[in-house]
């Protein structure tokens, strides 16, 4: 993999590149949908490349192992094949999911064993176990296996979770260095920073993954209970000390508001369910402002669903009709919105990379912050 730095904004840390896989180039920065178990969810595979225009998608190791299972993925030849998205592909590491089971699962400096949410059987993940499993769904890019502690956590739990993510990063990079992918292409490995909300955690952290020198470098642990303020500044105290030449990701966020406050701030890659999970129950994100379709107000609004929007769902719907299908609890009312959202999100972080380019991103980003937070 290959990153590629072309412009930097002069009045903040925004940033615009070119990552270069071996399914594809990402212009940075990047929003990443995510297709948790091969699929994003309600979107055809035309629509994902074509009109929503998704550069790079994600797949979920947890769900993926347990769901259609390893061998059925590795007899289609990966998960590219699969699913039938031939451009760039990330894996998480299943360390998110298999942490939020915290009834079912037990920690141990091994690894982590931990019951099936779906039939109860009993699983171990350890660092080499999760680097053979991301060798076999075949991502682009793989993600280390680490504890995502909770934004509340205390700071002796904040230090002892980072430590030990710290030692079993290293025990991902050395199965990483002794496998081979499977399927004749490259994959790269990106290790995570942790640290809770704590400034010197966080630093140690990011100067432990920095030391790493890997392909690219993610920030975990964010957007998980803490006040967003707080998430803004661990952001500039890991950015400080990542290298700039390594995309950085941002994981799991979050608001198109997020977003560019990330951007600002020189993050790179961007995850998160939100522009499908709110889409499903009815909320939009327009240029303008949110929508929720199930208000009254749309009842008889006979306008496009967003006459200048980014996919052709906006002016082939009208807002009446969408809120006709939320209320009937028709499933094309989560499919529009659904693409609506994910076209939107694309179209967002392709304009801030145009203003980077244009040298003016320091003055569009305040005045479509405030666009962006207005109810409509």
């Amino acid at each position: 993999m290959k990153f590629e730095l072309q412009y930097k904004d002069a009045r903040s840390n925004a940033r615009a590149g070119l990552i270069t896989t071996a399914h594809g180039q990402i212009e940075t920065p990047i929003f990443m949908p995510v297709g948790t178990l091969g699929t994003v969810k309600g979107v055809h595979l035309h629509e994902l490349k074509n009109d929503i225009k998704a550069q790079i998608i994600l797949g979920n190791t947890y769900h993926l192992y347990l769901r259609p299972g390893l061998d059925i993925i590795e007899g289609a030849g990966g998960l590219h094949k699969f699913n039938g998205f031939d451009r760039p592909m990330l894996t998480d590491s299943g360390g998110f999911q298999v942490f939020s089971l915290s009834g079912i699962r037990k920690m141990k400096e091994e690894g982590v064993e931990f019951r099936s949410h779906i039939d109860g059987s009993k699983h171990l993940f350890t660092p080499e176990r999760v680097m053979d499993i991301e060798r076999t769904i075949g991502a682009d890019i793989m993600m280390a296996f680490d504890e995502c502690a909770p934004g509340t956590s205390d700071y002796e739990y904040a230090k002892k979770s980072m430590e030990l993510t710290h030692r079993w990063l290293d025990r991902c990079i050395t199965r990483f260095n002794e496998t081979e992918p499977k399927y004749g292409y490259e994959q790269s490995l990106f290790p995570i920073v942790q640290g809770c909300v704590y400034p010197d955690l966080r630093r140690r952290s990011a100067e432990y993954i920095a030391s790493k020198n890997a392909d690219g470098n993610a920030i975990g642990g964010l957007a998980v209970g803490e006040p967003t303020e707080k998430m803004y500044e661990m952001i500039e105290v890991v950015n400080e000390i990542l290298p700039t030449d390594k995309p950085r990701y941002l994981m799991g966020v979050g608001t198109p508001v997020n977003i560019l406050e990330g951007i600002e701030r020189g993050v790179d890659m961007f995850d998160c369910v939100m522009p499908t999970r709110n889409g499903r129950n009815g909320m939009l994100f327009t240029k303008d402002g949110i929508m929720n379709m199930r208000n009254k107000k749309w009842e008889n609004d006979y306008s496009p669903i967003e006459a200048d929007g980014a996919s052709y769902v906006d002016t082939m719907y009208s807002r009446a009709y969408l809120r006709h299908l939320f209320h009937a609890q028709e499933l094309l009312a989560m499919q529009i919105a659904s693409i609506h959202n994910l076209a939107f999100y694309l179209w967002l972080v392709g304009e801030a990379r145009k203003h980077i380019i244009a040298g003016d991103f320091s003055t569009w980003k305040p005045a479509m912050v405030k666009r962006l937070s207005t109810r409509l």
